[in-house]
């Protein structure tokens, strides 16, 4: 039990006191130099160190669709637990990251700013707002160390913060510098070049200029009243890391960038024009150093799309009253598709597209990425009282992906086989080449659709509804999606709208398949047994097809293909007898592929084998229970028992609770009574 005095002591126990010294760290130039010396890599600019930042939370290679592909770990959101986490985008934060790099390497993208483009709830805000989150720990992080500097005035009475947050170095005379970094490039084994460019911002160079003036240009007395501080980086403080967001387009003022006049000090100094007199507050200048992030940057007013053409290309903003300003900053923005076109038909907006890279955001087009999302969000340990059944969050991504994806263009492909190969799951006649041949032909795949957010609130509203008996089923959520179509503000044609209605169809028929599929698991219940009757069949069609003999494991003997056994599954998923050849051989080489990629076999990948086993292990094991008994009101004490059994098994293995497997067994049960049972 927590009393006052406890929180005290926990308070003392969370503070890391050499930690807190380590962060706020002070000496003088000739120290700072000394820990440049040891350390080249703390005078890299804003690019080389959010590139440095991704990487040093390491990454992982993979491949999808012969095709090589990066996942960033940091875009995981390691540092808030994933709350942040960013799923199923890994080709587009790929793209940002070979910017940062590129910009690392000074090749040319450092002059340009990074718009973020794509639909609504795309995870635009999320990605910068997880740049700023990792900028801020990096700068805190010995890896990530960076240092400022102060001006001790007055035998140390008076002491001024460089406004902008500058790196020291800029302190050295412009040929000393160049001088230092050629040396400083030989110690450092980074895969760019250091190189710390601009001039001192005018209230500091006003400074450093009456200073030499007072010490008849003696460089090395000027320079012993500058106090060298560790620098973190907190967009809370302002320090580093900006964020500016448009208001009322009549009401914005470019000096919110820039920084504006301090009236009360221009009668102190006596003009306008004395960088003492100014506060170097806009947010270019807080976010000198670090990153800005303009949100909704195209609803900017065309004033300040002109200050952010000089802040991108030549690394300067105009403070009024004052000559351009160095900076040394990422400029990040977002935006979504009409904005952008507008962009695009504004002729007079040409210099500023020719200085934006456009990084397509999309919607997620793989299922099980976009089922992250929502099991991130709704998991049952944030639940207070309430079950989601499974296959809930399932089907709601399937049909929020299946709204996301263009029709295909090839006739014997349907919309859903399309998804269903993108997540994954094989289909005759489709090869891993197929796949991205399907992709690359789709160019607006996940730059429309349903949003994230509006699958949210859906389950939002069935969670917190009075129905369901505490447990949420895919059914209140299915309901939830489509009651919304009417009003969702997003929707804008009747077309569209009748699209959408007809997809939930296509996902309550999946879902169908899906139950009466997983009851037939729980009744036959064996997943050994699947193996082996895999394991058989595979080895009967191996024969078969290069007319070999098969060797019974009982008796030694050598024996034709089990042609009964191979037709009792095929027939579970109607492949006529005309075409058994065709699958068998597609079976084989199936395997074959698989196997000069050297990958095991696994029935569950091909989806239509693992139908048709399931289906023939069923069958033999029906006649043992009396589902449909359940629609009738009189259930004999045994075959009670057995449903019980089977209810078990849906709690234990397909984590299902009471209500909701009882639930699912009357669905499956009314399904088999009116007998449709193959499915």
């Amino acid at each position: 039990m927590l009393t006052p005095k406890n929180v005290y002591s926990l308070v003392q126990e969370s503070k890391d006191v050499t930690h807190f010294k380590e962060q706020h760290w002070e000496g003088s130039f000739e120290d700072y130099l000394e820990l440049v010396f040891n350390n080249p890599a703390v005078v890299r600019n804003s690019f080389q160190r959010i590139y440095d930042m991704i990487r040093s939370w390491g990454f992982e290679e993979y491949e999808e669709n012969k095709e090589k592909l990066v996942r960033y770990n940091f875009f995981n959101d390691p540092i808030g637990d994933g709350k942040d986490s960013v799923f199923g985008l890994d080709k587009a934060l790929m793209r940002l990251v070979s910017n940062f790099k590129a910009a690392a390497q000074s090749y040319g993208t450092e002059r340009r700013i990074l718009l973020l483009h794509g639909p609504v709830g795309s995870s635009k805000s999320t990605i910068a707002r997880l740049l700023k989150k990792g900028l801020e720990r990096y700068s805190r992080a010995d890896e990530g160390l960076l240092y400022t500097f102060s001006w001790n005035l007055d035998d140390g009475e008076n002491c001024i913060h460089c406004p902008m947050h500058e790196e020291p170095l800029l302190l050295l005379p412009q040929e000393s510098r160049s001088k230092l970094m050629v040396d400083l490039n030989e110690r450092f084994d980074g895969d760019y070049q250091l190189d710390v460019k601009g001039t001192l911002d005018p209230a500091c160079r006003k400074i450093y200029n009456d200073l030499m003036v007072a010490y008849d240009g003696d460089w090395s007395r000027v320079i012993s009243h500058v106090k060298v501080r560790r620098l973190v980086l907190s967009e809370k403080d302002r320090v580093g890391i900006g964020t500016f967001q448009p208001k009322d387009e009549k009401n914005q003022d470019s000096t919110e960038l820039t920084g504006d006049i301090n009236y009360r000090k221009i009668a102190e100094y006596g003009s306008d024009s004395d960088p003492r007199a100014f506060n170097f507050d806009g947010e270019f200048n807080i976010a000198n150093r670090g990153l800005v992030e303009f949100i909704e940057v195209l609803k900017l007013d065309v004033a300040f799309l002109y200050d952010l053409l000089g802040a991108s290309q030549e690394h300067m903003v105009k403070p009024k009253k004052f000559s351009q300003t160095s900076i040394d900053e990422v400029i990040i923005g977002h935006t979504n598709e009409p904005e952008y076109k507008k962009l695009q038909n504004n002729e007079l907006m040409e210099a500023f597209r020719d200085r934006t890279v456009k990084i397509d955001i999309p919607y997620n087009t793989t299922l099980k990425d976009e089922i992250k999302i929502y099991r991130r969000d709704f998991t049952n340990r944030h639940m207070r009282g309430k079950h989601i059944a499974p296959h809930t969050l399932e089907v709601a991504s399937m049909w929020a992906v299946l709204t996301r994806l263009e029709d295909p263009k090839k006739a014997n492909l349907t919309l859903l086989q399309k998804l269903k190969l993108y997540n994954g799951k094989t289909l005759a006649g489709y090869t891993e080449d197929n796949i991205k041949e399907l992709r690359n032909e789709s160019t607006t795949e996940g730059l429309q659709g349903i949003s994230p957010r509006y699958i949210q609130d859906k389950i939002s509203n069935a969670l917190v509804a009075d129905t369901g008996e505490g447990c949420v089923n895919p059914f209140m959520v299915l309901n939830e999606l489509e009651e919304g179509l009417s009003h969702h503000s997003l929707i804008t044609s009747t077309d569209q709208k009748k699209r959408f209605t007809e997809l939930l169809s296509v996902v309550r028929e999946e879902y169908e398949d899906m139950v009466k599929n997983e009851v037939q698991r729980a009744i036959s219940a064996d997943e050994s047994a699947i193996g082996k009757l895999c394991a058989n069949y595979v080895d009967n069609v191996k024969a078969y097809t290069q007319k070999e003999k098969v060797r019974n494991k009982y008796t030694g003997v050598d024996e034709d293909p089990d042609e009964r056994m191979m037709r009792s599954i095929e027939e579970k998923i109607d492949i006529p007898e005309s075409r058994k050849d065709d699958f068998r051989r597609e079976i084989m080489n199936y395997i074959g592929a698989l196997a000069v990629e050297g990958k095991t076999f696994d029935y569950r990948t091909n989806e239509r084998l693992q139908k048709a086993l399931e289906l023939k292990l069923f069958e033999d094991q029906k006649d043992s229970i009396k589902l449909t008994s359940l629609v009738s009101s009189v259930i004999d004490k045994e075959t009670q028992e057995k449903i019980d059994v089977v209810k078990s098994r849906l709690i234990k293995n397909y984590d299902y609770c009471e209500v909701c497997a009882t639930d699912v067994l009357n669905f499956v049960a009314s399904i088999f009574a009116r007998g449709d049972v193959k499915g």
